[in-house]
């Protein structure tokens, strides 16, 4: 069992789609600012240099840009993110304006790939 402090991570499964990164498995929670449902909490399933998606509980529009605030093993991170896409709980988002956040993703998405920090 994962301690609440230490976030599940490894190589997300059926990663061999044609995206332009590589997504790895990370359960951290999440809170969604959103501008038509408010604050939402959920946890994040997968990540990449690009995205994230995390399972939520309350129906987003596909196309609102929101904010996300989520901790990594390599700091805290809030960044806006695009709601691209959803299948039943689970939501798609994708960075758009994260310039001060990517050097915090892209340590973690290359940590969880193997490399050493």
């Amino acid at each position: 069992m994962q301690s609440q402090d230490q976030p599940a991570v490894g190589r997300a499964r059926g990663t061999g789609d044609a995206r332009r990164q590589p997504r790895f498995k990370i359960e951290v929670e999440i809170r969604i600012k959103t501008r038509t449902c408010g604050l939402l909490t959920g946890h994040t399933v997968d990540i990449s240099e690009s995205g994230i998606s995390a399972l939520i509980k309350i129906e987003v529009p596909l196309g609102e840009v929101v904010e996300l605030d989520f901790t990594l093993p390599f700091g805290a991170v809030t960044t806006y993110a695009m709601v691209r896409q959803r299948n039943a709980f689970r939501y798609g988002f994708q960075f758009v304006e994260s310039h001060a956040m990517q050097q915090i993703i892209r340590a973690t998405c290359r940590y969880l790939g193997g490399e050493k920090p």
